[in-house]
């Protein structure tokens, strides 16, 4: 069988426009001297990697080059060797590499290092450094590569980097990026490069979605890259290993695949990292929509013990408002209270809208891991007394929810009324938040806001654990 192209491999190819020249030659002509070979996929996103423009820069400078791939395809050697020649071609290059975990970083430094053991390569090297946080290959030339983790705070304080490697790309944080991204801001033509697996539930993906999302658009400016198989594929066909796998079975045998599966364990893990299929294309939503669908109601019941649950985004963007009403029948309401855009309106005024509130309320709520938690001293200092929900009581309460949505007893309006809560409980997947099998909410895409139901959840919490007795039943207006 021939050997097939980028283009004939890849699920997703989208490619920036303006290209008249790449560096690729040049690099390949320098591999071939020093013994390395790259497969035609390989060459393919190498020389649309390092495409350029009629002005000389890098077609992908603005927005990057962004690889979606599986693992056991061999993208270390493919990035990590074209960024050991591109510093071994150009004097003085600044290059970070930089992947979440100490544990990967160590291991792609190590790998460099092997590229610096081969005669040919040798005599470029002028020293490696191997102290813990400072590992660095430094060449003759002048040019650098340095290595860390970003859990250990790696990359920040950095200037006039040309090239970022942004490996494990689907636990990158914003915060990380805006730490990171400046240093290239005064290199003449920087080079940024994100590579990861789809991420799992609970992974700070949002950077990677929202990449992936640009490159699903075909946004400009950028490369992306995406191998994956089909999304409802058996996990055991082997055509799907071909489609999801590049270098399977030429440099990725059938051995080292079925370890990966038996490593990884359930279909789901193997799905992401072993296929490369994200969540979105075949995940279902934790909340089933016909029984969701069940406890639409016009005339909400809004007697019983009142409680309200405060969340918002992780990039603070919004901050919802829940409210729940306990029935004494066993039955509750929950519905989003109020919600709105927080770069806008703010958040001072839920202090006041829940202080006018609290003498009738029977609980005000909020998730010690939510960015409203900055809320909570001035709730204080207003007398409110806030639940501060732990990961035990988070499951606990997710839970609850699920539980009631099965027996039919949790009620709330239709989407017309509530589109924002409705939108979020269809978005949502399940994580995992303790060793116990607890779950908390998270969201099937990065356009989604959950925080509306994490709002409802929480005050549906509050109904039912607070020991506070406002005094009568409050009538609350939806």
């Amino acid at each position: 069988m021939s050997e097939r192209r980028l283009s004939e491999l890849a699920r997703v190819l989208s490619q920036p426009s303006g290209i008249v020249s790449s560096d690729f030659p040049k690099l390949r002509r320098a591999a071939t001297r020093m013994g390395i070979s790259y497969d035609l996929w390989q060459q393919g996103l190498l020389y649309l990697m390092l495409g350029k423009r009629e002005d000389g820069l890098y077609a992908c400078g603005e927005g990057g080059t962004v690889i979606s791939i599986c693992r056991q395809v061999g993208k270390t050697f493919t990035i990590g060797s074209a960024v050991f020649l591109l510093c071994a071609m150009q004097p003085n290059l600044k290059v970070l590499w930089t992947a979440h975990r100490t544990r990967t970083s160590d291991e792609t430094f190590q790998s460099m290092c092997g590229f610096a053991k081969n005669k040919l390569m040798a005599g470029h090297v002028e020293h490696i450094r191997r102290a813990n946080g400072q590992q660095e290959i430094a060449f003759r030339n002048g040019s650098r590569v340095m290595f860390g983790a970003r859990e250990q705070g790696f990359g920040r304080g950095f200037d006039a980097v040309d090239v970022e490697i942004f490996d494990e790309a689907q636990i990158l944080t914003v915060k990380a990026l805006n730490d990171m991204i400046p240093a290239t801001n005064v290199s003449p033509n920087p080079l940024i490069v994100f590579m990861g697996t789809p991420p799992q539930p609970g992974d700070p993906s949002e950077t990677f979605a929202d990449k992936r999302r640009d490159g699903l658009k075909h946004t400009d400016g950028m490369l992306y890259v995406e191998f994956s198989a089909d999304p409802d594929c058996d996990p055991d066909d082997r055509e799907q290993w071909a489609k999801a796998n590049p270098s399977f079975p030429k440099r990725t045998s059938e051995t080292a695949i079925l370890r990966m599966r038996k490593l990884l364990g359930d279909d789901d893990n193997f799905r992401r990292e072993g296929l490369g299929i994200w969540d979105g294309e075949n995940s279902i939503s934790a909340i089933d929509p016909q029984q969701w669908e069940a406890g639409n109601i016009d005339q909400p019941d809004l007697d019983g013990r009142l409680a309200f649950g405060l969340d918002m985004p992780p990039d603070r963007s919004a901050l919802a408002i829940g409210m729940a009403v306990r029935h004494d029948d066993g039955t509750a309401l929950i519905n989003l209270q109020e919600y709105r855009d927080a770069k806008q309106s703010g958040t001072a005024w839920a202090v006041d809208w829940l202080a006018e509130r609290w003498p009738k309320t029977s609980a005000v709520v909020i998730d010690a891991q939510s960015p409203a938690m900055s809320l909570l001293p001035d709730l204080q200092k207003r007398h409110i007394k806030v639940i501060v929900t732990q990961s035990r009581d988070l499951g606990a309460a997710t839970g609850r929810v699920l539980d009631m949505i099965h027996a039919g007893t949790l009620q709330h309006l239709d989407a017309e009324h509530q589109p924002q809560l409705s939108m979020a409980a269809h978005g949502v997947t399940l994580r995992d938040i303790g060793p116990n099998g607890l779950k908390a909410w998270n969201k099937k895409g990065s356009d989604i806001d959950i925080s509306p139901l994490q709002a409802c959840t929480v005050a549906l919490h509050g109904a039912f654990v607070s020991k506070r007795k406002p005094g009568r039943k409050q009538r609350v207006m939806v």
